[in-house]
């Protein structure tokens, strides 16, 4: 194993470990919001909004701190801070202290996430960017499976304390870890030959990356999953039974939204040394966003349980491609101009449509059908494709 690909190894499994009490939450809050003692909906798009909100500031503090401070420093920090919000999520069941949490969790995602990102650019090259993208989305996302799908399960069956307590400690457990895969090492500060003689980064092509990063924000980290499990509960109406247990929402939302993290580890970074190989990189964004409008289009009128999840598992899948792409290209962007501004920008884009995914989300839920959120995110996806389409036009 290369020493490129263990940074990324070790950054994705520390991640992926203090992203467990977040994907629970985004499973749990919308179905058992009652027993978190919220008194409505606009509550829990805001929870589940804020920590984005909170990284917009955030997001450019912690690029100055990874260019004075090493890497582990960031990562055991926010790793601390997921345990104790993790916990928290438990032991409060008050608004205003689930708010504090969910700031706080906020800043651990920030430094987390930049910090990956920084990683790979450090450690990739031309050849092998999408590849190691592939790979360090696919294996924090184990992280989310794990949340998802056992925090859904274990949810339905025991106790919002009892899940949240289990992930704090898997938490804790996974401390010494930082000082055994994360180096110590700060981000490269040297840049290009062009970009010393030019300092304007935000071309054309990084403004086209930064729209699609809004976009990945706002459809497929906010909107779509955050009304995952409201989507299943609103065409659920007899419960499955499997082996005595229970299969709720919260269980069925957990299990689409876990087959992605499982499927990523494996084809994300085949989609990345595709993306490496191609000449046309561009039509991994085109294809997937077209496709992408039309089966959320298909989530808004579909009113069967089984065409609904079919559906649901088909645009995590194309989502997969998407994301991976989106972020290969900014981090290709990146390593031929300003690492930090680039990534910075792009972890702040992203940040700002998933807070205003869910928010958006549930104050038109209070006013609309939840198909309309859906058209609304298809025709935005619509949009954002055609726009590629044209900009690919324009080169020929």
């Amino acid at each position: 194993m290369t020493a490129a690909k263990k940074k990324v190894i070790g950054i994705a499994a520390i991640t992926g470990a203090a992203l467990l009490g977040d994907s629970m939450l985004i499973i749990a809050l919308p179905v058992y919001w009652q027993e978190f003692r919220l008194t409505s909906l606009w509550q829990i798009g805001l929870l589940l909004s804020i920590n984005r909100f909170i990284r917009l500031p955030i997001n450019p503090l912690v690029g100055l701190f990874y260019q004075r401070f090493e890497l582990r420093t960031g990562v055991l920090l926010a790793l601390l801070i997921a345990v104790g919000t993790t916990a928290g999520y438990g032991f409060f069941n008050e608004f205003w202290l689930l708010f504090l949490m969910r700031l706080l969790w906020g800043v651990a995602w920030s430094l987390l996430r930049l910090g990956g990102f920084l990683t790979v650019a450090e450690a990739a090259t031309e050849d092998n960017t999408g590849n190691l993208v592939g790979l360090y989305n696919g294996l924090w996302g184990i992280g989310g499976l794990v949340g998802m799908l056992g925090g859904g399960l274990l949810v339905d069956q025991t106790s919002i304390l009892f899940v949240t307590s289990l992930f704090a400690a898997i938490g804790l457990v996974m401390v010494p870890a930082v000082f055994i895969l994360i180096p110590l090492s700060k981000v490269e500060q040297e840049e290009p030959a062009q970009v010393k003689a030019s300092k304007n980064w935000l071309t054309v092509d990084s403004g086209f990356i930064l729209v699609t990063g809004a976009m990945v924000g706002f459809i497929i980290f906010g909107l779509f999953a955050s009304t995952l499990s409201t989507s299943i509960e609103a065409h659920y109406d007899i419960e499955w039974n499997a082996a005595g247990l229970t299969v709720g929402a919260a269980t069925l939302a957990g299990i689409i939204q876990a087959l992605r993290w499982g499927w990523d580890p494996f084809i994300a970074p085949k989609i990345g040394k595709m993306i490496d190989s191609s000449k046309t990189p561009v039509l991994f964004i085109i294809i997937p966003a077209l496709i992408g409008a039309v089966l959320l289009f298909g989530l808004g009128f579909v009113q069967n349980i089984v065409p609904l999840l079919l559906l649901l598992l088909l645009f995590q899948f194309f989502s997969t491609v998407f994301v991976t792409t989106a972020d290969t290209l900014a981090v290709k962007t990146a390593s031929q101009t300003h690492k930090v501004k680039v990534m910075t920008a792009y972890t702040i884009v992203v940040d700002v449509g998933a807070a205003l995914g869910p928010l958006i989300a549930f104050v038109l839920l209070g006013t609309y059908e939840l198909a309309v959120v859906y058209y609304l995110a298809g025709l935005m996806f619509l949009f954002l494709g055609i726009g590629w389409v044209w900009k690919q036009l324009k080169q020929f």
